[in-house]
């Protein structure tokens, strides 16, 4: 994540002095970095070679991949034995994204420690597992469908209360986007931490911009926290520092943010850093 300098704006009597300095929120100092999983002291070999094969097979699978063929990879691991996939999931560990999908579907999913290499559950009403996967891309295709699914086409009338200020002229904005906006263009970002709001404003684009069914976490700098909202293509990014205040609030009208995906030459980093780690397990198991 690109560290994003925010001035600080002054509103009120005696903000404009001539003189006076631009002021910047400190950013997060700390950032997560890569370190390779460790191989489980005293596991049993039958499990840990199960799960070194079992790698070893979404590797293969990986070399013979990528993005531009059009779709994510996906390994199904419903017949998987359940001590190597308990040996598989400690493997991969927890990286910088987790998200959750509520509504239709019900799913959780956490990137690994392997960028672009995700574990997703599907789970029914009553909590019972009905998917359980590994997949590769830059973002598992169903959280973008889910975000799609039941989003409006168009943004619903709201009233505007007294006290509201630039609440319409945004709403405007982001009617003329959803208008003209087609699949993959460039994202439209409007940046709200500069922007003056009055507390009738922030009503007004939580009324006209509901949450929807997706919630994106991502640690790697700080956290951000990316929402779909009821509008399609619609999304409300947040970032806050390492004392979680807020320090840049966006609405971004895109298919998805930059922000929540794994970039190209991140899998390919995921593929040397994945047949390390295979490696490494395969000097705990027989030969």
């Amino acid at each position: 994540m690109k560290a994003f300098p925010v001035p600080i704006r002054m509103v009120g009597p005696g903000s404009h002095a001539e003189e006076e300095e631009l002021q910047y929120l400190d950013m997060p100092r700390d950032m997560r970095t890569f370190s390779m999983p460790r191989v489980p002291e005293g596991e049993d070999t039958p499990a840990l070679t199960a799960a070194r094969d079992l790698l070893a097979e979404v590797l293969a699978r990986l070399e013979r991949w990528t993005p531009a063929n059009g779709g994510n990879l996906r390994y199904d691991l419903r017949e998987v034995e359940p001590g190597a996939l308990r040996v598989a999931n400690e493997m991969l560990g927890d990286g910088e994204v987790s998200i959750q999908v509520n509504g239709a579907r019900v799913l959780r999913i956490q990137e690994s420690v392997f960028t672009g290499l995700w574990r997703a559950v599907e789970l029914d009403g009553d909590g019972g597992l009905i998917g359980d996967w590994i997949e590769a891309g830059p973002l598992p295709e169903i959280v973008m469908e889910a975000a799609r699914n039941g989003a409006r086409a168009e943004l619903p009338l709201v009233e505007i209360p007294a006290g509201a200020m630039n609440s319409p002229a945004l709403l405007h904005e982001l009617r003329a986007q959803m208008d003209g906006r087609r699949r993959g263009d460039p994202a439209h970002v409007l940046n709200l931490t500069l922007f003056p709001l009055t507390p009738e404003d922030h009503q007004v684009l939580e009324r006209a911009l509901p949450v929807g069914s997706v919630a994106i976490m991502s640690r790697g700098f700080g956290n951000c926290r990316i929402t779909s909202t009821t509008a399609r293509d619609i999304w409300r990014v947040q970032y806050f520092n390492s004392m979680n205040t807020l320090i840049l609030n966006t609405i971004e009208v895109v298919d998805v943010p930059e922000v929540a995906l794994a970039a190209e030459e991140d899998l390919a980093d995921t593929r040397g850093r994945l047949a390390e780690l295979i490696d490494w397990m395969s000097e705990s198991c027989p030969a």
